[in-house]
């Protein structure tokens, strides 16, 4: 017995400094991939040691989990698109709250609650209440993200009021249910309003602020994880699941920061309301609206052809047409030209954190010409051409001189300051905020309506002609 204590001990140990490596090298695009290698390797070494435990002597349902969960995985790993990848991530958040809730409930049943201490008891109550709330959050998350359901906030009187009342509520029956662990309605009752806290504190936030509520669902899991781990006395799951709670917690503070917003106003405020739906309705022609300045195939190239330095700006368009590649096929083609060719990655671009850096990162860019807003906004005004793909927030220069907009105040790139700015969209309708974006108009902006892929591959061809 103490030899299978000792060896499971060294496995939790093991598989806690991989998790801890993990999010060291996750912290640099270089060492991305060796981190997410270190934390399979790790969460591997922790289920094996986890099957070791005495407690599990039945596994005539753990195997076949084991199995049939391997080959959602896989099949999911193999079959989703990196496009779809947020909508992924937001799934595994809601079945990740949903096992940590099943856990903790499971835990109450199997014990006479009198027999649980005060520590368990909490942790049963934390758990469930955060782990049902992830659970019906990340699907809200996944709703808006696949549009089935509107990415714009969806709110009414009082919704603000009853969120912060049920959250109230929570506490206060959390600490009946400490004192009186025998009130099975109570527990039940916490889980319920977990259930729906995750539905009503997710409908009102707009698309455009998904990208800071996947992460801070990711650290409602993480916390409802680590309670778990006290509920059942498991060491490396209190540690991964503080780990994944507190690095969640950090990200989406980074990431509110990034776009100048409170965790006040991304968890209660309604993002994209302003005067948005006006902006949507004016069309081509519209007299509401100045007209944009439509360019070719042709226009494009002869502008790319004669630049000496480009900047890239991808965002969620480029995922979309999965132009990824043909984007870094035109960036070696332009190299060769001799021109100097750079990729400005802001933190909020896309539908997570940190997709287009993972998107690039497939596609081989070198990670020595992807930069952060702080370290390549100024030199925007020095730029030739920048080639805005499927970029929209992030390039609206509305943020910095309308005060009436939405997106006041967050950072954006100064694309508007460079010679030229080539803009490629599929057409032109807002971006996921519903925001119209003032920098589609201006005098030095070109739009090239059409697949952003096949765009990029008719501008390397056009250029090719012309060798």
């Amino acid at each position: 017995m103490g030899t299978e204590s000792t060896l499971i001990g060294f496995t939790y140990l093991v598989a806690s400094i991989c998790f801890i490596l993990t999010l060291q090298f996750l912290s640099s695009p270089r060492l991305a991939r060796r981190g997410v290698l270190i934390g399979v390797f790790g969460m591997t070494i922790a289920v094996i040691g986890t099957l070791l435990k005495p407690e599990v002597v039945v596994f005539k349902w753990i195997i076949p989990g084991i199995l049939i969960g391997s080959m959602i995985g896989a099949a999911m790993s193999a079959w989703i698109p990196m496009t779809r990848m947020p909508e992924r991530i937001a799934l595994s958040h809601a079945f990740g709250g949903l096992a940590a809730s099943l856990v903790g409930i499971s835990e109450y049943i199997r014990h006479d609650p009198y027999e649980l201490s005060r520590v368990i008891i909490t942790a049963l109550g934390f758990e469930t209440f955060f782990g049902f709330l992830t659970f019906t959050g990340s699907l809200m998350a996944f709703g808006k993200l696949q549009g089935i359901i509107t990415g714009r906030p969806i709110t009414f009187p009082g919704l603000n009021a009853i969120n912060i009342l049920a959250f109230v509520g929570s506490l206060v029956g959390l600490i009946v249910f400490i004192t009186h662990p025998d009130m099975a309605n109570v527990f039940y009752a916490i889980c319920a309003v977990g259930l729906v806290i995750g539905v009503t504190a997710v409908i009102p936030i707009g698309g455009a602020d998904m990208p800071v509520v996947i992460s801070l669902l990711n650290s409602y899991a993480g916390l409802s994880s680590a309670a778990t781990g006290f509920a059942i006395q498991n060491n490396v799951l209190i540690i991964a699941g503080a780990l994944d709670g507190t690095s969640g917690f950090i990200l989406s503070m980074m990431m509110s920061k990034a776009m100048n917003r409170s965790f006040a106003n991304v968890l209660f405020g309604a993002f994209g309301t302003g005067d948005s739906s006006a902006a949507a309705a004016a069309g081509p022609g519209d007299p509401r609206k100045p007209q944009y300045n439509q360019g070719t195939i042709e226009d494009a190239s002869s502008t790319l052809e004669a630049a000496q330095s480009v900047i890239v700006v991808p965002g969620y368009g480029l995922a979309v047409s999965q132009a990824q590649h043909a984007v870094r096929e035109l960036g070696q083609m332009l190299e060769k030209r001799g021109a100097k060719v750079s990729y400005a990655i802001h933190p909020v671009a896309g539908r997570m954190p940190g997709h287009m850096n993972v998107l690039l990162a497939e596609a081989d860019v070198p990670y020595d010409q992807l930069f952060d807003i702080e370290d390549i906004n100024d030199d925007f005004a020095q730029t030739d051409v920048v080639l805005v793909v499927g970029a929209n927030d992030v390039v609206n220069p509305a943020a910095k001189t309308n005060k009436g907009s939405p997106i006041y105040g967050m950072p954006v790139f100064n694309v508007e300051q460079s010679k030229t700015v080539i803009v490629l969209k599929r057409s032109m309708n807002t971006g996921f905020s519903g925001l119209d974006n003032e920098l589609f108009y201006l005098p030095n902006t070109m739009v090239v309506l059409g697949d952003a892929k096949k765009t990029l591959q008719s501008f390397k061809s056009e250029l090719e002609t012309r060798d």
